[in-house]
């Protein structure tokens, strides 16, 4: 399973990833580690937790935490509207729940279409990125969704362990 955080760009190549939108750029991860996708309801908060964790939802009599995006990378004030999804995760047998803008499309990603993510600053570490996918002109941010929701900073994984 410890693979899984040090995979290469090229052996992730030729797997499927959703595609979602954060503000104006297009991420993508792993189709694999979602077990759903829901309309954005209202959550139930959690006395300090942190600004980016929004709370918890009951799932089907499971509670899993909520995590707003675009408040973690500071991608501006979130908006809450019809387009608005929760991506339920499985991460290593743990459930967790992911507010994006929206979804846009499942793509298949060849080797040849998967570039190595450049070094810079961006809103979220490059430690975090696989890649850059490229369709057409279109350009996918690849995010290790297993690295970035088990990282310390996340502090799901203890939170959900608890």
């Amino acid at each position: 399973m410890a693979d899984v955080l040090t995979t290469g760009a090229n052996e992730i190549a030729g797997h499927e990833y959703l595609a979602f939108t954060l503000g104006s750029e297009e991420y993508g991860i792993d189709i694999l580690k979602v077990q759903e996708i829901r309309g954005y309801e209202t959550v139930t908060r959690i006395a300090n937790a942190p600004a980016f964790i929004k709370g918890v939802i009951n799932l089907r009599g499971i509670i899993i935490p909520v995590v707003d995006m675009r408040i973690k990378f500071n991608l501006g004030e979130p908006v809450y509207d019809q387009f608005t999804v929760v991506i339920i995760l499985n991460i290593g047998g743990r459930i967790v729940g992911m507010v994006v803008d929206s979804v846009s499309d499942v793509t298949t990603l060849t080797p040849e279409q998967v570039k190595p993510a450049p070094e810079m600053g961006t809103a979220f570490s490059s430690d975090y990125m696989i890649g850059l996918g490229t369709i057409d002109e279109r350009m996918l941010i690849l995010v290790n969704i297993d690295k970035l929701m088990s990282s310390a900073e996340m502090g799901l994984m203890e939170q959900i362990a608890a």
